[in-house]
C-alpha cells in the first residue's frame, strides 16, 4: 500500500515543518474536491487522516493514491464527526489542522505553516487562518466574506467543540491564539451545479431553524463568551445573538442590503450577485420560513 511518505518522495518536493502537524479531512463523495486538497498537503503534513461517512464515488481510491489513512464513521453532524475524529484517531502529533475536502492550503500558507516557530507556539493553543471563498470559479472577495478567520489549527488536547452546533461548527480554545497571513482556499466544485447548492442549503436551513428554536427554548450558554472585543468566534457568536433578536422575514432583506451594498458585494460581479442573493433571499429566508413553521407547530402542540 502507498504511504504518505512514498507519495511525497515520488513527487520530489518534500517540505519539513518545524512543528509536526497531522491533517484531518472530512469526506463524503468528494471526488471532485479531494485531489486538490490532498495535493496541497502531502508534501509537508506528518500524516493525513480522512474520516469518510460512506462515499460511493472514488474518494477512497484518491485517498489511497495520496497515501492518506482513510477511516469510516457514520455521519450525524459536522461537530459530532469532528469530536469522534479527535477522540478516536491515533494522532501522534500535538498540532492538528482540521479541513473539509473542499479546502486547499495555498503555497503562501504552506510556507507559513512550515516556518512556524516551536518557541513562538509554546504559549499558543490555536491558530486562525483566513478563508478565501470561491463560488463557481469566482473569488467572493466582498460582502464581508473576506477575510473570514477560522480556527483551523490547534493543540489536540486544548480544543473544544459544541455539539449543539448543527451546521456552522466551530473549534474553540481557551488559551492564546495567533493568526496566519496565507489563505485557505474553499472551492467546492460540486456547487458548480446549482441544484446541488440548493439541495444542500435546504438541508442546512432545516437544521439551522431547529438550532435557533432550541437555543431560544433553553437560553443557550456558549462555550466561549460572545463579544465584539474577543476572538473571531466570539464576535460571530455576538452577531448570531443579535440576528436571533431581529424579526423573521425582515432580517434576510437587511442581510442582503448589508452584504450587497454596504459591504460592496456588488463588486463580486455576476457570480457574486448570485451568491449573495441566494444566501440572503433564498437560504436565510428559507431558514425563517422553516423556523416560523416550527414555532406554529409548537404553539398547536
Amino acid at each position: 500500500m502507498t504511504t504518505l511518505a512514498d507519495t511525497v518522495a515520488h513527487q520530489g518536493d518534500i517540505r519539513n515543518t518545524r512543528v509536526p502537524i497531522t491533517v484531518v479531512v472530512l469526506t463524503y463523495n468528494e471526488e471532485p474536491n479531494l485531489e486538490p486538497c490532498l495535493n496541497s498537503l502531502c508534501a509537508w503534513a506528518r500524516e493525513v487522516y480522512i474520516v469518510d461517512s460512506g462515499s460511493t464515488d472514488h474518494t477512497s481510491e484518491i485517498a489511497a493514491r495520496y497515501g492518506a489513512t482513510l477511516v469510516h464513521h457514520p455521519f450525524s453532524s459536522h461537530t459530532l464527526q469532528w469530536e469522534w475524529a479527535l477522540e478516536n484517531l491515533p494522532i501522534q502529533t500535538e498540532w492538528v489542522l482540521a479541513l473539509d475536502a473542499d479546502q486547499r492550503v495555498t503555497p503562501e500558507l504552506t510556507d507559513e505553516i512550515c516556518e512556524l516557530d516551536p518557541a513562538v507556539l509554546r504559549t499558543v493553543d490555536g491558530i486562525y487562518i483566513k478563508r478565501r471563498q470561491v463560488f463557481r470559479d469566482k473569488w467572493i472577495r466582498y460582502g464581508g466574506y473576506y477575510p473570514k478567520y477560522l480556527l483551523k489549527m490547534f493543540r489536540r488536547g486544548r480544543v473544544k467543540t459544541d455539539a449543539r452546533d448543527l451546521v456552522d461548527h466551530h473549534f474553540y480554545v481557551a488559551g492564546n491564539v495567533m493568526k496566519l497571513h496565507g489563505d485557505l482556499l474553499e472551492v467546492n466544485k460540486k456547487e458548480d451545479d446549482i441544484s446541488f447548492w440548493i439541495e444542500k442549503h435546504n438541508r442546512y436551513a432545516t437544521l439551522l431553524a431547529r438550532e435557533e428554536l432550541e437555543n431560544a427554548r433553553i437560553g443557550r450558554e456558549h462555550i466561549v463568551k460572545p463579544s465584539f472585543l474577543g476572538k473571531p468566534d466570539q464576535r460571530i457568536l455576538m452577531l448570531k445573538q443579535i440576528w436571533s433578536r431581529l424579526p423573521l422575514f425582515v432580517r434576510p432583506f437587511l442581510y442582503f442590503v448589508y452584504r450587497y451594498f454596504i459591504r460592496l458585494g456588488f463588486l463580486d460581479g455576476k457570480q457574486g450577485a448570485i451568491f449573495h442573493f441566494l444566501h440572503a433571499f433564498w437560504f436565510r429566508l428559507l431558514v425563517d420560513i422553516k423556523l416560523d413553521e416550527l414555532r406554529r407547530q409548537g404553539a398547536r402542540g
